[in-house]
């Protein structure tokens, strides 16, 4: 970094919002620095929050993905840190919303379970499923779900509006989840 910039050892926080000065303006020596440096801060962060050591490195390095992606919104007239550690709340929050969702849904066994339907009868089910619903209806299944059409493409294949084909393939979807469900 240039001469100008305050020293490391005596001024980290001044140091830290030069060198992000210095990469906004493209100096890529200051940013990896930069970066190097908020890593053990980051991470020293993290690690009272995340226990596992590979959760807490994918979340530092998410990060530090967003910290590269908003580093133009960094104000070079204000401390580095708290925009560094707001950043971090953030990421660090939404994998926490992430693990305790996935925990909600998530059911540890003892044993596998048992080996699912065999691929031919899954299809079959199926098959017995769409033909079981009104023409118009396995239409609009078909065209959304099958063909991954656009509501407005579809819509205009079929003949109708765009609100119409959206309540056949609601209807459509109640009706499969009953009929799978027996």
């Amino acid at each position: 970094m240039e001469d100008a910039a305050p020293s490391k050892e005596q001024d980290p926080s001044g140091w830290r919002a030069a060198a992000m000065r210095l990469a906004q303006e493209g100096d890529s020596g200051a940013y990896r620095e930069l970066l190097d440096d908020s890593s053990s801060l980051l991470r020293r962060y993290l690690a009272k929050h995340i226990r596992g050591k590979d959760d807490l490195e994918d979340v530092l390095q998410e990060v530090l993905l967003s910290v590269h992606r908003g580093r133009h919104s960094y104000d070079p007239g204000r401390p580095f840190e708290p925009w560094l550690f707001a950043i971090a709340r953030n990421v660090k929050a939404d994998y926490l919303r992430r693990t305790i969702s996935r925990q909600t849904w998530e059911v540890l066994v003892d044993e596998q379970p048992e080996q699912a339907a065999q691929p031919e009868s899954s299809a079959r089910l199926l098959s017995e499923a769409l033909d079981s619903l009104p023409e118009s209806q396995r239409e609009a299944f078909r065209h959304l779900k099958i063909e991954g059409r656009s509501v407005e493409e579809a819509a205009a294949l079929v003949g109708t509006t765009e609100g119409n084909l959206r309540v056949r393939a609601h209807r459509a979807y109640k009706a499969l989840r009953a009929f799978l469900a027996r």
